[in-house]
């Protein structure tokens, strides 16, 4: 009898991957169709303030998270709050910073297209879960499980949001490694 209520427990309760600073991170999410395993999961740290817990979520954990196709999920799970232009403006140092001035400026509408979605919602605030889809098409934006803002066009657009944390300057070397499994 207690191996069934062992065994009901373990069957009902989420699979968590990873903790970090606190907030559990699955193993597995949906986007669309697509079942996408956890590729890694780290801190995003400002000076000493914990920022966001964030998780990458990729349909082949071996192969390379910016250039494999099909859905992609970032999860950003807001440990402060954060102002929305500070925000919008990480993410467009991170894209600047990542690419040639011409590919940033061929970028520059899309950014202020996520910015506006951002903008809307004044702040990032502690306890917000922000989920960043790749789906084929573009980037989908949703705040704590709604959807935000009309979908921004083009799997590129996605791409550059992957090199924020990914790229050759990553916004954190070491959440770079965490997000990779390293």
């Amino acid at each position: 009898m207690v191996t069934r209520i062992l065994l009901l427990f373990l069957v009902a309760a989420p699979a968590f991957a990873a903790e970090v600073a606190g907030v559990k991170i699955d193993e597995q999410t949906r986007v669309g169709s697509a079942e996408l395993v956890l590729k890694g999961a780290g801190l995003r740290k400002r000076f000493f303030l914990q920022v966001y817990a964030m998780g990458l979520y990729v349909a082949d954990r071996n192969a390379d998270p910016v250039t494999q196709p099909g859905a992609k999920r970032i999860a950003i799970h807001m440990l402060r709050d954060v102002d929305a232009d500070q925000f919008v403006g990480a993410l467009s140092d991170g894209i600047r910073d990542n690419h040639s001035e011409a590919e940033a400026r061929a970028l520059e509408p899309r950014v202020a297209q996520l910015g506006a979605i951002i903008a809307a919602l004044k702040e990032a605030k502690k306890g917000m879960l922000i989920t960043l889809d790749g789906v084929p098409g573009g980037t989908l934006v949703s705040v704590d499980g709604k959807p935000a803002g009309k979908p921004i066009e083009g799997e590129d657009f996605y791409r550059a949001l992957l090199r924020i944390w990914l790229g050759d300057k990553p916004v954190q070397d070491d959440l770079k490694k965490a997000l990779l499994g390293l």
